[in-house]
């Protein structure tokens, strides 16, 4: 078995997410971010776009995580792209879930793609996340 590595512009993102993510301060997460980032949540069928509204959405989710951690990280073939398993709490629900995050050349996040299960605990995240984020954001 092939160990899969990210290219190096894209490793560097990764790592200076992970480092923002312990520290839980996203303020430099703009300078990640593509200007047409994509943010393609697990509650709503299109993608949220532009780097300003995908910074808010990630800044809100961290807030309302709690308990957040990584477990486990893989990448794809053509170093672009990374896949991050982690545990999260929701209230009191647990949540299980992959970030799926695509870079470009230049190591920016382009697409950031979010799976969670359950389904008790993605409508607990969809319902805070609404609560918090209705005003800024555009309607779907």
């Amino acid at each position: 078995m092939t160990t899969l590595a990210l290219q190096p512009a894209a490793g560097a993102t990764l790592n200076r997410w992970h480092d923002m993510v312990a520290a839980k301060d996203l303020s430099q997460l703009p300078t990640l971010l593509s200007e047409q980032a994509a943010f393609r949540s697990p509650a709503v069928f299109k993608p949220y776009r532009g780097a300003p509204v995908v910074s808010l959405i990630l800044n809100t989710v961290l807030q309302v995580f709690k308990e957040f951690e990584y477990h486990r990280q893989f990448a794809t073939a053509d170093g672009l792209s990374a896949v991050l398993e982690f545990t999260a709490k929701v209230e009191d629900k647990e949540i299980h879930g992959i970030d799926m995050i695509r870079f470009n050349e230049a190591g920016q996040i382009v697409d950031f793609e979010v799976m969670i299960r359950p389904m008790s605990a993605l409508q607990a995240l969809a319902a805070e996340m609404g609560a918090r984020l209705a005003a800024f954001m555009p309607a779907k």
